[in-house]
């Protein structure tokens, strides 16, 4: 089983990448961070004995892609499975962020991750199915005010896997959409989910149980994961509430969050969040 995984230097990805190598398969690992991957490569050969060949790229240059499939051709790698981890968020509403940040976020979420993953299906091995999976987020089921380029960027993945499902399923492949609540990922991360307070612990998931269930659906062809029952319900009552009605509700947590996040009241007595 050969893996390729994107953004395999952070968080999820380094632990999709120690799930898979538990599970002797071979690994092609990019990420922009080559020290990271350097070092990520190292530890899982030492602990694993498998197969894993690294590659630093920034995935939103369609040069750098090129090059890193010359090296996957170079290699004479087969793929059989695609994790696409690899994604950005910067916190803060759409005129408090800079223009460029805003669309990177859909250049890396969304360009890249079409990108590299029709080139990794031209590179499929012919000889099995082959197994993709897209890192969407529980965000992708509500209109987020506040996080409105992220989640609309994420709410793509999941259309678009959901119908790229459909499109391939007579051509031997599987696809999977991962829509995790909050992942303690980063320090910035962590400091976001305690923003939140109750409902920031309540819909964090943690890593290891993601990484090791989202292969397993992977491998069963399952098409939606949602890790959790808190936030499985949430996105199931997402489907019903208006999503004006789920908009408002969204503002009002997050507005909060964020307060106390980005913006902390300066007395040091920042307002609770919920």
């Amino acid at each position: 089983m050969n893996v390729l995984i994107t953004g395999a230097s952070g968080g999820l990805g380094r632990a999709l990448a120690d799930e898979c190598a538990r599970r002797g398969y071979n690994l092609y690992l990019t990420d922009v961070d080559e020290t990271s991957l350097h070092t990520l490569k190292g530890g899982l050969q030492r602990q694993y004995g498998i197969e894993t060949a690294v590659y630093a790229c920034d995935l939103t240059n369609p040069q750098g892609v090129d090059a890193l499939l010359s090296d996957i051709d170079h290699l004479g790698i087969r793929l059989d499975m695609l994790l696409n981890v690899a994604g950005v968020d910067y916190e803060g509403g759409f005129l408090h962020r800079d223009r460029e940040n805003i669309t990177k976020i859909v250049a890396l979420n969304d360009e890249a991750t079409l990108r590299i993953t029709h080139a990794a299906l031209s590179r499929r091995n012919p000889n099995g199915r082959f197994s993709l999976v897209f890192v969407s987020s529980l965000a992708s089921m509500f209109p987020m005010p506040l996080k409105a380029t992220y989640a609309a960027s994420k709410r793509f993945l999941l259309d678009f896997a959901m119908a790229l499902r459909l499109e391939l399923r007579d051509q031997k492949v599987s696809v999977l959409t991962l829509c995790p609540g909050g992942l303690a990922t980063t320090q910035q991360a962590m400091r976001g989910i305690a923003a939140q307070g109750f409902w920031g612990a309540a819909t964090t998931n943690p890593l290891e149980s993601v990484a090791r269930r989202t292969i397993d659906r992977a491998l069963r062809g399952r098409s939606l994961y949602i890790p959790g029952t808190l936030n499985w319900t949430l996105a199931q009552i997402g489907k019903i509430i208006p999503r004006s009605w789920a908009a408002a509700v969204v503002y009002r947590r997050w507005n909060r969050a964020q307060q106390e996040w980005l913006h902390p009241d300066p007395s040091g007595c920042g307002s609770a969040s919920t």
